[in-house]
């Protein structure tokens, strides 16, 4: 099926749809928000996303402490889990402002909501919901984003084939537009993550959910694993976007900046029109390859009137002039008498030779 986003249809026949998520890297700098905003407009997004979090209502400041150390990619914070995501959190204030910045801007604007108000502040808003993989589980959340009529986009990291297919009859049962993101949820930006992308898993999905729309959401380097999942049947992919890799934050490291993520939309738009259609035909552009590389029969001597065609009176050569005969008849053709005088080299056709 096709999804409208915004101005933009998605589905298999239809261009990738882009989506850069500024996540945290504004840095609690609504300025700076809005010129990321532009930033991925002129490097090719089709959508800017936000995440739109406060601390008490997404972490446990006691649970967080009373674990052995910060693990995973939250070891290297200098800050507690509670302060990161109280700093990095965005005021409800600054929705219309972004809003306004993508619509100047002419891309869609939309959000991760991780609580129940930020799920309705949105509304008014955004013209799809992108679920954050560490909600899959959360269904009073999925059933109240779904309720909304509008696109859903559930990331499916850190997850099992069964917690993913709870979160999609949860959602289709109330609103059938889904795209189905497969994603790995390590942000350590270590070129290990290769090994457990799992882009194959698109395949399962496809198979598992016919009428859902597929997508990415990839923390990965370079642009193997968004290429990988377009050749799949990707069409939404979703990455982290800064202006500066260096920069201080949760989502600098791993994040593309303005320069790879213009090459990764060019390198994406040329791997859509290479994938082509699945029809094998001679393309427009070998036409005339084809007839310079394959070879038709043609006399390998002088050949008379009324002769007899053996084998060794024909040579298969370049160029297959047009009307000649075909390498793959020669076998109906010895045994037949040659009807007009051919000289050697001569290619052979049907009007030469007795049927």
């Amino acid at each position: 099926m096709d999804i409208q986003i915004g101005d933009h249809k998605i589905g298999n026949n239809h261009p990738t749809y882009f989506i850069a998520d500024i996540g945290t890297n504004h840095d609690g700098d609504l300025e700076r928000a809005r010129m990321l905003i532009r930033l991925v407009k002129d490097a090719g997004a089709n959508a800017a996303k936000f995440q739109n979090f406060r601390a008490p209502k997404i972490v446990s400041d006691y649970g967080f402490k009373s674990m052995d150390g910060q693990v995973s990619h939250q070891a290297a914070w200098k800050k507690s889990v509670f302060d990161v995501y109280q700093d990095a959190s965005i005021p409800f204030e600054w929705t219309p402002i972004l809003k306004e910045e993508c619509d100047k801007a002419g891309i869609d604007y939309f959000s991760s909501p991780y609580d129940f108000e930020a799920i309705d502040m949105l509304d008014p808003y955004v013209p799809a919901y992108k679920v954050g993989s560490g909600e899959i589980d959360w269904i009073e959340t999925l059933e109240r984003m779904a309720e909304f009529g509008k696109p859903i986009l559930l990331a499916t990291g850190a997850s099992t084939i069964g917690e993913v297919q709870r979160a999609v009859h949860t959602i289709l049962a109330i609103n059938p537009q889904l795209i189905l993101m497969q994603c790995n949820t390590n942000y350590t930006a270590s070129p290990d993550n290769f090994e457990h992308i799992n882009l194959r898993v698109l395949n399962t999905y496809r198979s598992m959910f016919p009428n859902v729309v597929l997508g990415l959401s990839d923390h990965t380097d370079g642009h193997a694993t968004v290429l990988g999942a377009v050749t799949l049947g990707a069409r939404v992919i979703e990455k982290h976007f800064t202006n500066d890799n260096n920069r201080v934050g949760p989502d600098h490291k791993y994040a593309m900046n303005p320069s790879t993520w213009e090459e990764m939309v060019k390198r994406t738009r040329e791997l859509e029109r290479a994938l082509g259609s699945g029809d094998k035909s001679i393309c427009d552009n070998e036409k005339e390859t084809a007839i310079v590389q394959r070879r038709c029969l043609r006399a390998a001597i002088d050949i008379q009137v009324g002769e007899i065609f053996t084998r060794e009176m024909i040579d298969v050569l370049r160029p297959a002039t047009p009307g000649a005969i075909l390498p793959h008849e020669i076998d109906s053709v010895i045994g037949t008498e040659a009807i007009t005088n051919l000289g050697a080299g001569k290619e052979l056709r049907w009007t030469d030779v007795t049927s």
